[in-house]
């Protein structure tokens, strides 16, 4: 007989009932924190007050929005008139054939001219609009609203140099096969084109730009 006892009768202790519990919670415990996916915390939404501090007119975009239109103006009318001079080129179309059709190459010249305006313009609101993120159309008014008010200080002090020195009397004006009727009437309709347009293309530019903010709002909610 072994020293110990018989092995045979030997039996594995039972677990009570507290201890049982005890493990199934904690296994429950276990279970529910594995399971657990971490969230994110969502930035609280901005109050009121805090919008009304970042809306409204801001010249800095739109002054700067004003920058890249003057460069779009440069760029486009560059390529407009390489454009111009190799179909003219291409086509042999000469002086001499624009003055036996000046009023299609009058027409032609300011829709051209205006078209380069309206994208400018269109191109200076989006990137106020973007970079002032609310009210894009105000960002983009305002870009319309420097280019007119520095197109009458500089027409202002044009007519005061040409009162003092005759500066206009001074150009050599080509002879254009037109009568002043139509000159006017072109004159006129290429004024409120040049005046509307750009206004028109620089607020819808500014709306444009300001969308790309309004996305991100909506997506984080």
């Amino acid at each position: 007989m072994n020293q110990y006892g018989d092995s045979d009768t030997l039996t594995q202790p039972v677990a009570s009932p507290t201890t049982q519990r005890y493990e199934e919670a904690r296994a429950a415990a276990h279970r529910a924190m594995t399971s657990v996916t971490a969230v994110p915390d969502k930035p609280l939404p901005p109050t009121e007050a805090e919008r009304l501090a970042y809306r409204g007119f801001k010249f800095g975009a739109a002054f700067f929005g004003w920058l890249i239109m003057l460069s779009m103006i440069v760029l486009l009318t560059a390529v407009v008139t390489g454009a111009g001079a190799g179909a003219s080129y291409v086509l042999d179309y000469t002086r001499a054939d624009a003055k036996e059709q000046a009023g299609t190459a009058a027409i032609t010249a300011a829709a051209l001219f205006v078209l380069v305006l309206s994208l400018a313009f269109y191109i200076g609101g989006y990137v106020a609009g973007r970079l002032a993120r609310f009210d894009g159309a105000r960002q983009g008014f305002g870009v319309w609203m420097i280019s007119l008010l520095l197109i009458v200080v500089a027409a202002g002090t044009g007519a005061f140099l040409n009162d003092q020195y005759d500066l206009v009397g001074r150009i050599d004006r080509p002879d254009v096969p037109l009568t002043n009727d139509s000159l006017l009437t072109g004159g006129l309709l290429t004024a409120a084109a040049i005046l509307m347009l750009p206004l028109l293309a620089a607020l819808l530019g500014g709306k444009t730009g300001q969308r790309y903010h309004d996305k991100i709002d909506a997506l984080l909610g």
